[in-house]
Order: structure tokens, then sequence, then C-alpha cells
């Protein structure tokens, strides 16, 4: 009886990882069958796989919701009878990985894909793991201007920026990068362990490119300035050999994140450091936080998006001016409806009423640049300047090194230094006050 019992659940076992093994490998067929597919080819597939169903869909934002009702109906001018419907949700913190990984394990799968955030996590937690599956649409790589390696693996929806600005009220103008980390300076940032983005902009600080912007950037200061960074830059010299970083300018970028990390005033998100810095009561005090932030200011006597200054907007500003992070489009290995999810991806990523719901905005910016909304000029009411900080100057500007100076992430560099230069953050932010 016990040896019967014991044949059956090990064949339960067997059939149980056989099934997922054969869901996964339909998936990744799907995958490479539709990234020989149009637009048009594409959705076809969609409507005959899910009309009349659910495509369930998870992300780290809300604007998915919009995007998948504006597919729906895209569809139904394809096929005015589709029934198909896209339900969205929005996981808090940072649970979306545990959602997506209980999910892909349980016999019931819901998710079709995602849309989610952490280059780190998802390189290491994710892509490493094939739990997530990545789809290139053909009519994205055929675009003119997208970039494979760039933003092709994994695909990203978008690049958001998160800006160094300043309350200007007082007079005070930060003209350098470095000036964010000097004595008695505390800037407004939401703390690295709990939007990991942040983690994986100092992660990158130590990247060959940044850590060089870095040294531009202290090169730029006067002597007494240098002198006082200089003591830190030595201090953390040796770190930069343990921690096993290769740049040549990797100390000065362990100094500036040993700086940031001790004296950063530490916020919930960034929605209220937006609301605080644009005040009056906020003369001189600083931030790093999502650029698009600007958009939700009520402009009233005590508040106005024109108290505060874009640091890198000064002509004679030196350094970074912020840091990009990614959001990414990823098919479930355990879809229920891979060919809708593929078509959901494409239409975000390849025409403009399907990336509508972020490019509306200020600061996020398509992997495909033919979709792009032109914010040049949203800083103005007619011909008259109204907000000088709304005026984006766009993607190109601000990862130029002729413009914004922006550290853009890297999900391959962050999975290789985070584990010992994630500890050695840690370690200094639990010495803070």
């Amino acid at each position: 009886m016990k040896k019967t019992l014991a044949l059956f659940l090990v064949l339960a076992l067997f059939s149980t990882l056989t099934v997922g093994y054969a869901v996964a490998q339909s998936v990744t067929d799907v995958i490479a069958q539709a990234q020989q597919m149009t637009n048009e080819e594409l959705f076809k597939k969609a409507i005959e796989e899910s009309n009349g169903k659910t495509l369930y869909g998870i992300g780290n934002s809300s604007r998915g919701k919009s995007a998948g009702e504006s597919f729906v109906a895209m569809l139904q001018t394809i096929e005015p009878g589709y029934t198909g419907v896209i339900e969205w949700s929005q996981p808090k913190n940072n649970s979306i990985f545990t959602t997506l990984n209980a999910d892909i394990k349980s016999s019931q799968h819901i998710y079709s894909m995602t849309l989610i955030q952490d280059g780190n996590q998802i390189k290491s937690k994710m892509l490493d793991t094939g739990n997530l599956l990545n789809f290139i649409p053909k009519d994205w790589l055929d675009a003119q201007g997208t970039d494979e390696a760039l933003n092709g693996h994994p695909l990203a929806l978008q690049t958001l920026n998160k800006v160094f600005m300043f309350n200007n009220t007082d007079g005070t103008a930060i003209k350098n990068v470095w000036e964010y980390v000097a004595e008695g300076r505390a800037p407004l940032f939401m703390g690295v362990n709990s939007e990991l983005v942040g983690k994986n902009f100092l992660y990158m600080l130590t990247y060959e490119t940044y850590a060089d912007y870095l040294k531009a950037a202290f090169d730029a200061l006067s002597a007494d300035q240098q002198a006082y960074f200089q003591a830190v830059v030595d201090e953390v010299a040796p770190d930069a050999e343990y921690l096993g970083l290769t740049a040549a300018n990797a100390p000065y970028a362990l100094a500036w994140i040993k700086l940031w990390c001790t004296q950063y005033n530490e916020q919930t998100d960034d929605g209220p450091i937006c609301n605080t810095l644009v005040t009056t009561s906020a003369a001189g005090q600083s931030g790093l936080l999502v650029y698009s932030k600007l958009r939700s200011v009520e402009e009233s006597a005590e508040a106005s998006v024109n108290n505060i200054t874009i640091a890198a907007y000064q002509d004679d500003y030196t350094g970074i001016g912020g840091f990009g992070y990614k959001h990414y489009l990823q098919v479930v290995k355990t879809s229920p409806l891979p060919w809708t999810a593929c078509a959901f991806i494409s239409y975000m990523t390849t025409t403009k009423d399907g990336f509508a719901a972020w490019g509306k905005d200020i600061g996020g910016y398509s992997s495909n640049p033919n979709i792009n909304k032109d914010h040049t000029r949203d800083g103005y009411d007619g011909d008259t300047l109204v907000f000088a900080a709304k005026n984006d100057r766009g993607y190109d500007w601000w990862v130029s090194a002729e413009g914004g100076e922006l550290v853009l992430e890297d999900p391959a560099y962050c999975a290789s230094v985070s584990f010992d230069l994630g500890d050695w953050i840690d370690m200094i932010i639990g010495t803070r006050p």
C-alpha cells in the first residue's frame, strides 16, 4: 500500500512538472511565431484567442488599465463582435515579484503579461529563471530609431526620469552634482530599499560612463570643495577593489554614494516630495524625484512649479542631472493567453494610441521614438512662457553627455554588482541617524 501511494505521488509530481513544462514550451513557441508577425497579423490572432475571455495583466503602473481599454477598443474596430476584456492590477510596494512567482507555481495560472520595473530583480529573479519571457514585436524592431541593444533585452516600454531639482525662492542655485552631497545638504529622496530603482541608480554610478561623469564634475569644483570630498574618496578607494569595481573613477562614485546615503532626507513617495519642494516654505531644499510629478502641482500663493528649478536646465550646471529607470513588458511563461499578451505588448510599443496613457506627460519616453509626444512647450500658454520647468527637453537631450547626463539603468550591470555593492550600501544606510 505504501509503495503504491509513493508511486502515485511520484507520478502526480511528474505529471505536474510535465504540464508546467508543456505550458512554458507552448508560450515560447507562440512568442517565436509572434516575433515574425506584423501588428495586423498579431491583432487577428489576439481576437481568435481571447474573444469572450479576460486577459489578466499586472504592472507597476496603473496606466496599464487605460492602455488595456484602448487595446480592446482597437480590436473592436477590426472585429465589432469582439468581447474580450483586459483586467489590470497594480500591486503595492515590491510585491509584484512575489505575486508573479506564486501565480507561475500555482496549478491555475492567471496572469498573461506584466509591465514591471527594477532591472536588477527582473534579471536575477525573472529572466535568469525563465519565469518571464521576452517578446520583441516585429513592428517595433523594424521601426526607425528603435535600439534593440539598449531597449530590447528585456523589451522596454519606456524610460522614466527622476531628476534633481531645488527650491529657488531664496536665491538658491545648485550648479554641480557634488553640491547635493555637500556638508549640511539633505535632499529629499525615497528610501533606497523602499523603491529599488533608486538603489539601481546608485549601482549604475559605478559604471565607467557615470563614474567618469562624477569625476569630471569633481574636477570642476573649487579647490576647497575638492579638498572636502577628496578625503571621502581616499577613504573609500580600497573598497572599490574589494567590491570588484573596474571603472577607474569608481572611488569617486563610491564617495558620492556614501555621502548621499548618509545625508538624504528619506521620504515615502515622490508625490509628497514634489508637494513639499514647490512650496514657499521649502526655500533652499532640494530633491531627486520623478519629473512628471510636476504635472500634478496645484498653483496657489504658497505653491508653484516656478518655485523650483530643474538643475540640469541651468546653462552652467555641471554633472549628472538625474537617473532613468525603465518599465519592461514581458510575457509570463505560464500565460493563459500568450497571443493576446504579445499583441497587447506590440500595441503599446508601436502605436501612439497604445502609448498614450504614458506619453501624455513629461518625463516618460517610449522605446519607440516614433510614438513619443513632443513636450518641449508644455510650459507655454500659447506664446507665453509660464512654467519653464515643464518644458521637457526630451529623451535624446537627457541621455546625452552634452545635455542631462542621465544615468540609465542596465539590468545586467546592476545584477552583476548588486550582491556585494548592495551590502556595502546597506551598511551605510544602517549607520544613518
